[in-house]
């Protein structure tokens, strides 16, 4: 597969989405995203290939969201990447450029974020980041050095040289969804009775999953007693 990354501009017209990409991106991060393209101008290139059918087009293969957002501002050219791959090579590139991301460590994290609100309000940032104001608000008052983070991390192991925020994913039948769902939303009255202080859904469910999982190890550990 020779590809090249010189970056041309294509007419969004002439762009058409693949019909198998399986992403999908939720109405407030597509917002956030939609805000920042247009705010800052700038955008990751997307990348395509000649379509296989239709002459003088090309076919989305990473970007579909970015190209939606420049279309809804108005714009008529994108910056893209065009790719020399088959149909198979397509196949598992949608399978996995959405999917192959890293992991926060979380004191760079902090540190990123902490800069950012020197400059903006939480508020602003919470309209262009995919963390809520809440949580922003949180790590930007942080009052702790970032170098002495980890000490205060709670139930960090000292063996471990970084501490990461680490996105879960798996899934669930109807069935399952249903137990789980009515699990969190007993962990999340629990424990709103215990916190005042107002939480995004990402942060409460977090939380919710964290006190089921420590009372079933609670469960666990006095039945070996």
């Amino acid at each position: 597969m020779q590809n090249t990354n010189t970056i041309i501009r294509i007419p969004l017209d002439k762009l058409l989405p693949h019909p198998e990409n399986p992403n999908r991106m939720s109405k407030q991060a597509f917002g956030k995203l939609k805000r920042l393209i247009g705010q800052s101008g700038n955008y990751e290139p997307l990348i395509v290939r000649k379509h296989p059918e239709i002459e003088n087009h090309f076919e989305i293969i990473n970007g579909h969201h970015r190209a939606d957002a420049l279309k809804e501002l108005g714009e008529t050219l994108a910056d893209c990447a065009v790719w020399d791959v088959d149909d198979e090579q397509v196949r598992i590139l949608l399978a996995t450029l959405n999917r192959l991301g890293g992991k926060d460590e979380l004191a760079a994290k902090l540190a990123l974020i902490k800069n950012l609100s020197e400059k903006f309000g939480a508020k602003e940032l919470a309209k262009l980041l995919p963390d809520t104001k809440q949580v922003i608000e949180k790590i930007s008052n942080f009052k702790s050095q970032i170098p002495n983070l980890k000490a205060q991390i709670s139930n960090f192991k000292p063996d471990n040289t970084k501490a990461f925020l680490n996105t879960l994913i798996f899934f669930l039948d109807d069935e399952q969804i249903k137990i789980v769902n009515s699990a969190l939303d007993a962990a999340i009255k629990t424990q709103q009775s215990r916190d005042r202080q107002e939480a995004g859904k990402a942060e409460k469910t977090a939380k919710a999953i964290t006190i089921i999982a420590q009372k079933y190890l609670n469960e666990m550990a006095g039945r070996q007693i």
